[in-house]
């Protein structure tokens, strides 16, 4: 079977559409997958990397099954591999810790149960204890799109499996950040349910009072299916709880997004670009008929210091110290280091009792502040190459959690989703956080965000009173238009102040001569462009405006009939400089 046969981008809905018509069995797939991974074998993507070996008594369950009764039937997951798939070893990245349980995960069963099939176990940052997938023993985990940057960590493998089609969802996990950053960096959407609503039995601790085991996938439709079939109350689970999600019919908005007040802190390599895109994206936010409140977020800064500032760094070093002790030279440098500060003397009993008792204050001022509505901030304030990381092991991996360490402290529920590029093969994304139990406040916030990010959009080259900031900016986004970045026209244009009230440009191309015009490039859904064009009063109209690049894009334009009565203010250079020169001259 070829690659154009199973596409890279694997979705439940497509493969249940294919096996529907026989165009593929689940056989086919596997055999892809493998395909696949052993071309990728330098990505660094698995630990058990698929085999036909382990594989095949997987698929013969299926022949015994009613697929009516089985909602994954023939759909390919990988693990992380400190999650326990039964008879293949468990290495948590480290492989003196490799153990090879008798049983599998709860969460492992239950995706088998309904029919899923186990292809893999993914690399990980060792003991999950990272945010930018390089610290493993197995080698570095490659982005799937541009591979000198990070892949992000801990659940680096499974979300890498994802993009490179193979597997059509992967097991995560979270403790600060696991299961959404990975997510960003390769434009998935990255689950984390609330505390508890999947059981943990089978996971190999990380910290294990804030632990979720969390999923990667390419659209919200499949988190959810994986949701429905993993959530649940485990009697045999101590964290285990139950907390009831509706995961279909119609749910209820948030009453209210809201973003962090003042400017925001970005990083790495592309930090202008991740700016940018969030504030591209802030203005998409405001667009979805669904009131936005700016808040201060200090409390949730406060909350996510805690994690690797205090005494909960301690609840990492009781569940591995014995370990390193006792083997020693077996853990990566900086892993053991961030797992010895776990048994500095400052993290006494007392210690533990004040944090947790401000933590409770943190959790009540975030239930007041957030109650039904969500929080929305970017999921990651950067990337780094790999080089980068490597020389600021510790700093980097900081960084990277700047948005995502409070959550699990403050018993959010989360959903992280992609919110376009700041560059070229550079995702960005976004995190949806609600208050625990409040599933379906994310899933209905994301879904339509998901549909405004997939409306058809129009670029417009605006040059006079709709740029930002000037008296008709308003009917820009009315119109549900956003500011996408400042531009120049091709130097064949000369700029004419026509004679209206108020005075308004006029940008006429010339057949020769001319100069370059600085305006503004705006899109806009195409759904409203054709009424935004009607509206629009001669001699001023929509034609093709040819950029510096060479590039043509709709635009602003004058009939030529008009230039011969407007003042020639080509010389300012753009409609900003020519308002700027009549008010010193006033």
């Amino acid at each position: 079977m070829s690659m154009l046969t199973l596409p890279m981008e694997l979705t439940i809905a497509s493969l249940k559409e294919r096996y529907a018509t026989g165009a593929l069995t689940p056989a086919d797939v596997v055999a892809e997958i493998i395909r696949r991974s052993q071309s990728d074998a330098e990505m660094n993507i698995w630990i058990t990397p698929p085999d036909l070996a382990w594989i095949q008594p997987y698929l013969d369950r299926l022949e015994g099954m009613d697929r009516e009764q089985a909602p994954l039937w023939g759909i390919p997951f990988a693990v992380k591999d400190n999650i326990d798939l039964a008879g293949v070893p468990t290495t948590s990245g480290c492989p003196d810790f490799a153990y090879v349980p008798a049983a599998h995960a709860a969460v492992v069963t239950r995706l088998i149960e309904a029919g899923a099939i186990p292809v893999g176990k993914t690399n990980l940052d060792q003991f999950a204890t990272g945010l930018v997938g390089t610290r493993s023993p197995y080698g570095e985990t490659h982005n799937a799109l541009r591979p000198e940057l990070i892949s992000g960590g801990s659940s680096s493998g499974s979300a890498v499996a994802v993009a490179r089609g193979q597997a059509v969802f992967a097991l995560g996990t979270d403790t600060a950040g696991s299961g959404r950053v990975p997510a960003a960096l390769h434009g998935l959407v990255g689950w984390k349910p609330s505390l508890g609503a999947w059981p943990v039995s089978g996971l190999v601790p990380a910290c294990e009072s804030l632990d979720c085991i969390t999923v990667f996938a390419h659209g919200l439709d499949d988190v959810l299916q994986v949701d429905q079939v993993v959530r649940g109350l485990d009697r045999d689970d101590p964290w285990s709880r139950e907390v009831p999600f509706k995961t279909s019919g119609s749910r209820r908005l948030p009453s209210t997004i809201y973003l962090p007040k003042g400017p925001l802190e970005f990083f790495g390599p592309y930090a202008d670009e991740y700016r940018a895109q969030w504030d591209r994206t802030r203005q998409r936010l405001q667009q979805l008929d669904i009131p936005v409140a700016y808040i201060d977020t200090d409390l949730f800064a406060e909350a996510a210091a805690l994690l690797y500032e205090g005494p909960w760094v301690a609840e990492r070093w009781a569940a591995l110290g014995a370990f390193v002790e006792s083997h020693p030279g077996s853990t990566f440098p900086v892993t053991e280091q961030i797992l010895r500060s776990g048994e500095n003397p400052i993290h006494h009993a007392s210690s533990l009792f004040q944090a947790q008792h401000r933590l409770q204050d943190y959790k009540r001022r975030a239930r007041q502040l957030l109650e039904d509505g969500v929080l929305v901030m970017p999921t990651a304030g950067g990337t780094w190459t790999r080089e980068q990381v490597r020389e600021e092991p510790v700093a980097a991996n900081r960084a990277m959690g700047l948005y995502t360490n409070h959550c699990n402290l403050l018993d959010l529920c989360a959903v992280a989703v992609p919110a376009g590029e700041a560059a070229a093969d550079v995702p960005f994304g976004i995190t949806l956080f609600a208050l625990s139990g409040q599933e379906e406040v994310l899933v209905a916030l994301a879904e339509r965000h998901e549909r405004r990010e997939a409306e058809p959009m129009t670029l417009v080259a605006v040059c006079g009173l709709h740029m930002r900031g000037l008296p008709l900016e308003p009917q820009m986004l009315a119109h549900g238009a956003r500011f996408v970045r400042e531009a120049l026209t091709a130097p064949t244009y000369c700029l004419a102040k026509l004679p209206t009230q108020p005075a308004k440009p006029g940008l006429i191309k010339q057949g020769f001569g001319g100069a370059a015009i600085t305006l503004e490039v705006w899109e806009m859904p195409l759904s409203r462009f054709g009424a935004f064009a009607a509206a629009i009063p001669a001699p001023l109209g929509i034609g093709k405006v040819e950029l510096e690049d060479g590039t043509e894009v709709p635009g602003f334009i004058c009939e030529g009939y008009a230039g011969q009565e407007a003042e020639d203010i080509t010389s300012f250079g753009g409609w900003r400089a020519a308002i700027a020169a009549t008010l010193r001259m006033s």
